[in-house]
Order: C-alpha cells, then sequence, then structure tokens
C-alpha cells in the first residue's frame, strides 16, 4: 500500500507517468521536463505561462530548475520497485495468492516474491534480473543458451557457446554487466554534453526571445511617437490652413473694396457723360440756328478731349486692377515656410531628426586618371581618355573619387543616380584609404564600404567580403543613409516604394568622405 501510494506521489500530473527528469516551477510544483516544456510551448503566443497544477500566472517564461531531490527518489523507487507492478508480473510459486515478483531468474525461467527469493538465492550461479516475462530475447537465437557476453568487435550480445565455438571465437568480449557498465559512462559523457548544449540552446532561445521582446518594444514607441507626430503635424497644418485660408479672404476683401471704389467713381463718370449726352441731344433737335449756336460750346467743343480723358481713365484701370490682384507669391510663401516650419520642427521634437546632406560635391583633387567630373562637380563618369592631372598623395591612380564634404556625427542622408549598365560602386570612405595598388579599391578594405553594380548583379562589399543583393530591377536611384553615432550604414533602392538593401553594422574611428568608383562606361551623379 505504502508502495502504491509512493508512486502516485511520483506521477507527473501531465503525461501520469513516473516523473523523467523531474523539474520544478517556482510555485513548487514538479513535472517532467518535457511535458512542461511543451506545455509553456503551446502557451508561448498567448504571451502569458500558467502552472498546470495551480494556474499559477508568470509574466516570462519560466526557467526551469532540475529537482534533484525528487529525481534521486525516483532513481531509488525505480531500483527498489521495478516495473513488476506495471507490467504485472507476479511470483511463478505463489499462486493461490498473486504476489508481485522482486526478481526473475533467467535460467529457471521464474520470477520470485522476496520470500522465494531468499531460498532461491543459495543458487549463486544462477542469474537473476528485474521481473520480467521476456524471456526468448535474452537467449542466443542459435545456441538457446543466455546472452552473458557482448562483442564490442560486432555489436552483438551473444552466449558463451558463440564464444568459444560460433563467429565470435577469438575476439574480445566482455560480460554484459561490464560492457553495459562501460556504455553507460559513455552515455552520461553524451548525455552531460547534450545537457551543456540544451542549455546553450535555452540561453539562445532566451536570448532572442529577449531581442524579440525589445524589437516590439521599439516597434510599440516608434509607432506611438509617428502617430503622435502626424497627429501634430495634422494640427499644424489646421492652423497653417486657416492662417493661408484668412490671407486669401483678406487679400479678397482688399481687391474687391479697392475695385468698388473705382465702380463707383466710374459710375459717377458714367452719370456726368449721360447728362453731357442729354444736353447735346437737345440742341441736336432745336431747329433755330440762332440757338444752337448760341448754346453752351463746351460741351460740345470739349467732347474730344473728353472722350480722350475717358481712354486714359480706362488705362489707369485696368492698371489699378492689374496691381490689386491677388498676392500668389505671398500666398505661396507663407505656404511654404510653414510646411517647411512644420516638417523640421516636428521631425526634431520626436526624434526623427535626420540632415540631408545636399551640399556633397565630388574632390577633383582626388579624382582618378581615368574619372570625368562635370563643371557642377556632382557627377563623375568614367573616361577613355587619361586625364592629365597633377599627381598628388591625395589621388587615386586608379577610377576612383571622394567628396569634399567628410562626415564626423549625425544622421546624414543624400542620393545617388547611377547608369544602368557598366561597373560603378557608391559607398563611403576613411581619408586614410589607399590611394593606389589592391587595397586602393572601395570595399576591398577596412577603411571603406560600397555597393557595387557590375553587369546588372549587386553587391555590399566590405573588407574584401562581398553579400550578393537581389534588387527587383537595377538599381539606378540609390539612397544612403549614415548614423555616425550608431555606426550604421544603410543602403536603399529609390524607385516608386523604398527597399531596404543592406546595412553595415560598425564603429566608426575616422570621418568619413562619400566615394565613388566608375568605370566601363559607367556615371554616377549627385542628387542634389
Amino acid at each position: 500500500m505504502a508502495s502504491a501510494e509512493l508512486k502516485e506521489e511520483l506521477n507527473c500530473s501531465i503525461c501520469l507517468s513516473i516523473y523523467t527528469d523531474p523539474a520544478v516551477l517556482s510555485c513548487g510544483h514538479n513535472f517532467c521536463r518535457l511535458c512542461i516544456s511543451r506545455v509553456l510551448d503551446t502557451q508561448e503566443e498567448a504571451g502569458l505561462y500558467t502552472c498546470p497544477e495551480c494556474r499559477a500566472e508568470f509574466q516570462e517564461r519560466p526557467t526551469l530548475q532540475k529537482n534533484m531531490k525528487l529525481c534521486n527518489i525516483v532513481e531509488c523507487f525505480l531500483t527498489s520497485r521495478p516495473v513488476q507492478e506495471q507490467a504485472g508480473i507476479f511470483c511463478t510459486y505463489c499462486v493461490h495468492c498473486p504476489v508481485p515478483a522482486v526478481k526473475t531468474c533467467l535460467q529457471c525461467e521464474t520470477s520470485l516474491c522476496e520470500i522465494h527469493l531468499q531460498a532461491h538465492s543459495k543458487l549463486v550461479e544462477h542469474t537473476l534480473t528485474y521481473p520480467t516475462t521476456s524471456l526468448e530475447n535474452r537467449k542466443c537465437s542459435i545456441h538457446k543458451k543466455l546472452l552473458e557476453y557482448y562483442c564490442p568487435e560486432d555489436a552483438a550480445c551473444i552466449c558463451v557457446s558463440c564464444c568459444a565455438f560460433g563467429e565470435h571465437r577469438g575476439h574480445q568480449v566482455a560480460l554484459l554487466y561490464e560492457a553495459s557498465k562501460k556504455k553507460k559512462d559513455k552515455l552520461r559523457l553524451v548525455m552531460e554534453k547534450l545537457t551543456s548544449k540544451r542549455e546553450e540552446t535555452e540561453k539562445r532561445t532566451q536570448s532572442l526571445r529577449e531581442h524579440r521582446q525589445k524589437v516590439e518594444e521599439k516597434a510599440s514607441s516608434i509607432t506611438e511617437r509617428v502617430t503622435l507626430l502626424f497627429k501634430e503635424i495634422r494640427e499644424h497644418l489646421e492652423v497653417l490652413e486657416k492662417r493661408v485660408l484668412s490671407e486669401i479672404t483678406g487679400q479678397e476683401e482688399q481687391v474687391s473694396l479697392h475695385v468698388s471704389d473705382l465702380i463707383q467713381q466710374l459710375e459717377i463718370e458714367k452719370e456726368e457723360l449721360s447728362k453731357k449726352m442729354r444736353h447735346i441731344e437737345e440742341l441736336c433737335n432745336i431747329m433755330d440756328p440762332l440757338t444752337v449756336l448760341r448754346g453752351r460750346e463746351s460741351d460740345a467743343t470739349n467732347c474730344d478731349n473728353e472722350e480722350e480723358d475717358h481712354k486714359d481713365k480706362k488705362k489707369d484701370v485696368k492698371n489699378v486692377q492689374a496691381v490689386c490682384d491677388l498676392d500668389e507669391g505671398l500666398i505661396s510663401v507663407i505656404l511654404h515656410t510653414g510646411l517647411t516650419d512644420i516638417v523640421t520642427g516636428l521631425k526634431s521634437k520626436r526624434g526623427f531628426h535626420m540632415q540631408v546632406a545636399s551640399d556633397i560635391l565630388l574632390d577633383v583633387y582626388t579624382a582618378g586618371d581615368y574619372v570625368a567630373v562635370s563643371r557642377d562637380f556632382k557627377m563623375a563618369s568614367w573616361s577613355e581618355t587619361k586625364q592629365c592631372r597633377p599627381k598628388t598623395p591625395e589621388r587615386f591612380v586608379n577610377y576612383h573619387i571622394l567628396s569634399t564634404k567628410i562626415f564626423t556625427s549625425g544622421q546624414n542622408y543624400w542620393e545617388v543616380e547611377a547608369s544602368e549598365l557598366g561597373y560603378w560602386m557608391v559607398g563611403l570612405a576613411y581619408p586614410s584609404i589607399e590611394r593606389k595598388g589592391d587595397r586602393a579599391v572601395t570595399g576591398y578594405n577596412k577603411k571603406s564600404w560600397c555597393l557595387r553594380m557590375s553587369d546588372k548583379t549587386h553587391s555590399a562589399i566590405h573588407d574584401s567580403k562581398i553579400n550578393p543583393l537581389y534588387p527587383d530591377i537595377s538599381v539606378q536611384r540609390l539612397g544612403i543613409y549614415l548614423d555616425y553615432e550608431a555606426g550604421r550604414l544603410s543602403f536603399y533602392q529609390i524607385c516608386g516604394s523604398i527597399r531596404h538593401l543592406h546595412t553595415f553594422i560598425t564603429h566608426f574611428t575616422e570621418p568619413l568622405h562619400a566615394a565613388f568608383c566608375v568605370y566601363n562606361n559607367s556615371w554616377v551623379r549627385i542628387r542634389s
């Protein structure tokens, strides 16, 4: 009864079998390591881990600690009370009341309880083992004798006849017990290595989980910042919209008032002209010549002059109307400066500040012998004709050229256009890069990083290590992002949608120049 109760206490609540490699949680409950690991794996997606026994919750995946004390108890239990109860093996001689067997004699092929074992133990030449009913597989299939030896040469369990007369004659053999002990020792060594490797794997897994969590937290933080950024942009845009619309309305009112004054003046002038026209019409209708001639001459004689004055006034009105039109230039300036201030201010405020490098020029004093430089110092192209330039320590002897601008800090971004054909390189280099020889090629040393295009295939190169890239189409417009303090240099394909091509992670120790290489009818241009 005590043995049955102990067995119940040694059963895993998940698989309902005796513990195998028992592990304990912080809540104090024990499980087979494999069983609890599978349960925790299923709970991983939910992000909340619970004990199957008491439902205690863990925010992070609990670390499994081996319960050494329970492991020893299980081992002692299995040694003292082997599988006879599970297999239902009983004493051969206790026929009236079945009693669990504790040993099986391989020679007699009988199972014995504690009482009958005491009498049988006097037969010292007999081999006793844990209770079993599978006796045939413990005998030699040829000689029908007990398997007592192990032949390492053939990796086979053999009987005494196999050693003396059979095919194993002359082989170095060992007793089963000794061979088993030796194998167990080897297995324990393997077990130690596997345990160490599993622990290392668990550490790496935990490290990756922590990294994933950090990425999720970082993504959440950036998402929040971007959401707030666009919220503030919308608020500032609404303010700017009201400002611009108010300016338009104000200009419209001013022009409208001025035009209204002009209309009123013209109405008065029109009324005066109408009066003159009626007077002239009356004179024309009088039949008496004397009366006509005695009429006010100024109205009739000055008519031509008034028409000229009227033409002049019309010209003045047109000029005034042209001057009093809406000031679209002022509206555009308000809109442009407002948008620029919004984007610049909010990007810096929310941690998205990035300096767009628009002042990058090519340094002709570093240009190689076969590099042609445009007049605006923005474009480098391959030249079939050798350039007649003075030899200086700064000048490359091949197809390379550096920028005059150097980068020493901050987050910088610029774009480059490149030819679809030929061979070109775009990247960054230290001022101390070699200027001649194999080590002067951008990317093929520790002092430069580049993206290369050769025969429409693309690669990222540093210290002669080539990483092939597979963009959707040929990269003809390239975005370059440098975060000096973070040691990040990223290349992006700019064609409709922006696509990441490659990122170098390093620690910059010198100022950096933009570096270019052109060969075989290729060219590169720095976008302003």
